[in-house]
């Protein structure tokens, strides 16, 4: 089990004069969390940094969160138990809202599983900073792209607690975007996410 937050009483949120506002004025734009959701191999990261790129062309602040990156430095020292899970999704959260915070449109890619953690992690947000994505994707689709083999591997009985094969992925039951990315290109995902953004 990973490490838990705590609480201390002598710890005291300090407060400044450039506050979020400002520095949303500064840059010229909102700023919120995408949170991409969705099966290994659904497109999820490839669609991040397109709608990442396509952003900062429009010369919008923004910084991709992906799974993988996550969790070769902050969240090397979880594994793939459902409280490490938890913790990992915790943690993104947690850097996500700082972000938000700094004024930056931030864009998640996390298979994410569970709908309570990705609840918990709306509920750090004020409305309309939190916009999630199911990146939405049949397994066999999945399976069959398989990028890094792992699919294989799961399959194997190589690897334990695989999403979608031997550990459970619940759907969003109301996210606010659903891409089908076994029928839709990257560009048309892309383009959706853009425009529901409308940045």
């Amino acid at each position: 089990m990973g490490p838990m937050a705590t609480e201390s009483k002598n710890v005291v949120w300090q407060s400044y004069s450039v506050d979020k506002t400002k520095r949303r004025t500064l840059n010229g734009h909102t700023s919120l969390l995408v949170w991409f959701t969705g099966l290994s191999g659904s497109g999820k990261s490839t669609i991040a940094r397109e709608v990442e790129a396509r952003l900062h062309e429009r010369g919008v602040r923004t910084y991709v969160l992906d799974g993988d990156n996550i969790r070769h430095g902050l969240n090397a020292d979880l594994g793939f138990s459902d409280d490490d899970r938890r913790e990992n999704i915790r943690r993104i959260g947690e850097v996500a809202k700082l972000l938000v915070d700094a004024g930056v449109v931030v864009l998640s890619a996390f298979i994410s599983p569970f709908r309570e953690d990705r609840e918990v992690v709306r509920r750090l947000f004020e409305p309309g900073e939190y916009v999630e994505v199911y990146v939405s994707c049949g397994l066999d689709e999945c399976r069959q792209r398989d990028p890094k083999g792992l699919y294989e591997k799961a399959f194997a009985g190589e690897i334990a607690e695989f999403t979608g094969v031997s550990s459970p992925y619940e759907e969003p039951l109301e996210a606010e975007l659903v891409l089908d990315t076994g029928r839709e290109s990257v560009e048309e995902s892309t383009d959706r996410v853009l425009a529901r953004l409308g940045l």
